[in-house]
């Protein structure tokens, strides 16, 4: 991977009718220096939609990695170089992305002001002009279809998300921006934000994996290689490789966990732990004692998780 720290794009963005930058599409993007060869095919692609009231004119921009998120262009920039996979979550500077997106009216013919969508209503249902969302991130697909990977439901993988090839993600998985899958996996759960998925790992149906944007936490969670997050499982800490978590289990930071093989005390009790000694470890499978109730880790041997070849090739 580069190691270059600035990126630049060439492109279309499109200006609501008070000047508010909507979004901005970059189909030519690398990291380095600049290349503005094709800056006019994309020039003549521009002009106005009079039935969104917008603009479509040319955008070139060249920004530093590591830099606050600047203007809404650059947070555009920023959001495909990750689907891209020109660079991986947690890689680049972030911050201010929010004030630098506005809440946008997406509809099957481009973005507009939700204002403009709520008066323009009747002339855009003649022109068969639907709102299927309203929200400051749109959906990948809009902007980048990547290479060699599955997405059953487009509306439930945002635009920033960083999905490897071999990725499939089912209609009931979710995959937000700077998060995504290291390599082939299967995704039937939710990955929050900051979140990385290794190669060969399987986000159960309906499990979770707990972010860092509401919840006022700083761990980013990792699931390593070959890992199982059983169906409706979660996570509040990273998991190692070739680890197993029992479905409907969710294990945070604070769950205490007995230690099925550490040494037992006087009394004959085994040890218990806060989850989070055990954050980031392989090969350990955590599971619920359906006797006693107690919230179990176990060592264990071999792979984690096979996934089936055809379905991620």
């Amino acid at each position: 991977m580069s190691t270059a720290r600035t990126a630049w794009g060439i492109g279309l963005r499109t200006i609501a009718s008070d000047g508010t930058v909507l979004d901005a599409w970059f189909p030519e993007i690398g990291l380095g220096e600049a290349d503005a060869a094709s800056a006019a095919t994309w020039d003549a692609q521009g002009g106005p939609d009079e039935r969104r009231e917008v603009t479509v004119e040319l955008v070139q921009l060249s920004i530093d990695l590591d830099s606050p998120v600047a203007s809404t262009e650059d947070a555009y920039l920023r959001l495909q170089a990750l689907s891209r996979l020109l660079v991986r979550p947690n890689e680049l500077n972030l911050d201010g992305i929010f004030a630098h997106l506005p809440t946008v009216a997406w509809t099957n013919a481009g973005p507009m002001l939700p204002s403009d969508a709520a008066r323009l209503r009747p002339a855009m249902q003649r022109h068969g002009i639907q709102v299927q969302g309203l929200d400051k991130f749109p959906r990948l697909t809009d902007y980048v279809q990547p290479e060699g990977v599955r997405i059953a439901d487009a509306s439930r993988v945002r635009l920033g998300a960083h999905l490897s090839p071999g990725t499939t993600v089912m209609h009931e998985g979710f995959v937000n921006f700077n998060a995504g899958t290291l390599g082939a996996a299967m995704v039937e759960g939710r990955v929050s934000q900051g979140v990385v998925v290794g190669d060969g790992s399987d986000i159960g149906g309906g499990s979770s994996i707990m972010g860092t944007l509401s919840g006022g936490g700083s761990h980013r969670i990792s699931i390593g290689a070959r890992t199982l997050l059983g169906a409706n499982a979660g996570i509040g800490i990273s998991l190692g490789d070739d680890c197993i978590v029992e479905a409907g289990l969710y294990v945070t930071a604070g769950t205490k966990v007995v230690l099925r093989d550490g040494p037992v005390d006087a009394n004959g009790a085994k040890p218990t732990i806060k989850a989070a000694e055990l954050s980031g470890r392989s090969g350990i499978m955590f599971w619920r004692n359906s006797l006693t109730g107690a919230i179990e880790a176990r060592l264990r041997e071999g792979h984690g998780v096979t996934l089936n070849e055809a379905l991620h090739a």
